[in-house]
């Protein structure tokens, strides 16, 4: 086997790989003879078939299986004798003539074509430097609370004024309703008991305007218009009616925090209920204060390190990002801010966020990487189990798809491995505690910040003379651990990838009412 370097520009890299004809036919000789004792032919005995006569028959057959398995074991053993870390799956495109080849007239070649893993020293953790935003839960925080629990679980009691208590915004309206289509009843289109809390906005527009003024006993038709992006496509931009019979109206009662409250809630008394709601904001203030100094951490790597990417790896990440974008700006779900720009001008922008991600990403595989930071098996597995709790009564199925799916495993393995390697470097930074106010935890920072004036490049190192080439498993470790970014107002893209089962199928709606306001997956700026 002769090996070649026929380029190498930047980090792309291309290799010849050449079999003489005659080591093939010694290679097809030994693998006859290997055989030759399970061959079994009409007019032969057992293991007794000549060699020739396996060959003449068989022959071009058995050639093509062994180079079949020559490519990959080559390949990789190519990798691995030069020490070449590949950032992406190898092209292999054959150069010979297969029929030649097969004849045992020419010899085989076949040339590889990768980009390598750039080589890079890694800032030092301990030379960082960070704030860490903490704010602490105000009395006032958790009254406020309070009393939006207690507004929100008023005990509604029929209205007074009897049959001539007319309903208004605040009130619920409990109804019995028909939905028709060009007078006709529709499937989903009825319900009876119906409670409509007016101005809730839960149901779709106009209906619950139109109940203003409704009393009991009163019979009404809502005339409304469903949304053009309505959850049930046969109902989507279609106008219809609704025949309503209003069988009574409740106002809610005052809004009082008290003992009684807790009790409703499922607490013993008041006290455990503020403790509860200082617990939970606790909580989420120590993830906002996490996502804070996680993101200065990130900003600080990214201005630290410059070195060459991998054009392979940001053009894949690029395509993700913009596969959301152009969902966004289908579902008119893309940000003010995006509105205004031209095509190129959001592309340029969203392919810089894509530049960080993936420079971020070998940033902290390179950490994790020289500090033996991994994610156990035991790690995987709770997060598998996690995600099959989301699946009720389809848990088995959620555990087997994982199972089965090794690049599911690997997106459930990359957000751990990242947290890791942060959690790794925070360890060894200087992390200063800032105290701030609610309001300043919770601002939302520029998502696109300027980018920082990065250092001259650092000298490459040497590659290590024996080591070897990343396993596929880790190959994509880089970008898969890569942080997310927002891209503003952007829905999560529909994925090509295996998705675990679907969820649990919801029980069915009236369809006069809206389907529960979907938040938007936005693809982070702020890794």
């Amino acid at each position: 086997m002769n090996v070649t370097e026929k380029s190498s520009e930047g980090l792309s890299r291309t290799f010849e790989i050449v079999f003489p004809a005659d080591d093939l036919q010694a290679r097809l000789d030994a693998k006859i003879e290997e055989i030759r004792p399970e061959v079994r032919l009409k007019g032969f005995r057992p293991g007794k078939v000549p060699a020739s006569h396996i060959r003449k028959m068989f022959g071009e057959s058995i050639m093509g299986d062994m180079l079949n398995e020559l490519v990959p074991e080559t390949t990789q053993k190519t990798l691995d004798e030069k020490n070449i870390r590949p950032a992406n799956q190898p092209d292999i495109k054959v150069t010979s003539e297969a029929q030649d080849v097969l004849a045992g007239k020419a010899d085989f070649s076949f040339e590889i074509s990768l980009e390598v893993m750039p080589e890079f020293e890694p800032a030092d953790p301990s030379k960082l430097k960070v704030e860490r935003p903490v704010a602490e839960v105000e009395d006032a925080e958790v009254d406020e609370a309070l009393n939006k629990l207690a507004e929100e679980n008023r005990e509604f009691s029929a209205k007074k004024g009897g049959k001539n208590a007319k309903a208004e915004e605040g009130d619920v309206v409990v109804i019995d309703f028909v939905g028709k289509l060009d007078g006709e009843p529709f499937e989903g289109g009825a319900a009876e008991d119906a409670r409509v809390a007016i101005g809730d906005g839960a149901f779709i527009p106009g209906f619950e305007e139109q109940l203003v003024g409704a009393k009991p006993g009163e019979e009404r038709v809502l005339k409304v218009t469903f949304p053009e992006q309505y959850q049930a496509a046969h109902l989507a931009g279609k106008e219809a009616e609704f025949d309503v019979t209003v069988k009574s109206v409740e106002a809610p009662g005052e809004a009082v925090v008290n003992e009684e409250l807790a009790k409703r809630l499922g607490l013993d008394d008041l006290d455990g209920l503020k403790d509860a709601l200082k617990k939970r904001f606790e909580q989420e203030h120590a993830q906002q204060s996490r996502m804070k100094v996680k993101r200065a951490l990130l900003d600080q790597l990214d201005a630290e390190h410059t070195f060459d990417l991998p054009p392979q790896m940001v053009d894949a990440e690029f395509d993700n990002i913009w596969r959301e974008v152009q969902h966004a700006i289908e579902h008119d779900h893309l940000e003010e801010e995006d509105k205004g720009k031209s095509e190129d001008e959001l592309k340029e922008e969203y392919r810089g966020i894509a530049e960080r991600r993936v420079r971020l990403g070998l940033v902290l595989a390179e950490l994790g990487r020289r500090n033996n930071v991994d994610v156990t098996q035991e790690e995987l597995s709770r997060a598998i189990n996690q995600e099959a709790v989301r699946y009720p009564g389809q848990e088995r199925q959620v555990v087997e798809f994982y199972q089965k799916n090794p690049q599911a495993i690997a997106q459930l393995r990359a957000p751990i491995y990242e947290e890791k390697v942060v959690d790794y470097i925070l360890e060894l930074a200087d992390v200063s505690e800032v105290t701030v106010s609610k309001e300043a935890l919770y601002a939302d920072e520029d998502e696109a910040p300027a980018p920082a004036k990065k250092k001259a490049p650092a000298k490459k190192k040497a590659a290590p003379k024996k080591a070897a080439a990343k396993k596929d498993d880790d190959k994509p470790a880089a970008k898969k651990a890569a942080p997310k970014k927002k891209a503003p107002a952007k829905k999560a893209a529909d994925k090509d990838e295996a998705k675990a089962p679907a969820k649990k199928a919801e029980a069915k709606k009236p369809a006069a009412k809206k389907a529960a306001p979907k938040k938007k997956a936005a693809a982070k700026k702020d890794a």
